[in-house]
């Protein structure tokens, strides 16, 4: 999975998600080169969820049917 830039750069590339212990591992690169493992917590993983409203929420469920570039 990659995320992009609102340029259409490529910011971090995700190449692996695993559970470790109650936390969430995500490996992968950030702009291409540098590695990175990240940890999301549950504290961050519920903080996360009070940032989406209703309508983000509604675009998330839509988001796998619509198309990509």
């Amino acid at each position: 999975m990659e995320l992009l830039t609102k340029d259409n750069d490529s910011l971090m590339t995700v190449e692996k998600m695993s559970p470790d212990g109650n936390n969430l591992l995500i490996e992968g690169q950030i702009m291409g080169t540098l590695p990175v493992r990240a940890v999301l917590t549950p504290d961050q993983a519920r903080a996360a969820l009070k940032l989406l409203n209703v309508r983000t929420v509604l675009f998330l469920l839509t988001i796998l049917f619509r198309r990509g570039r």
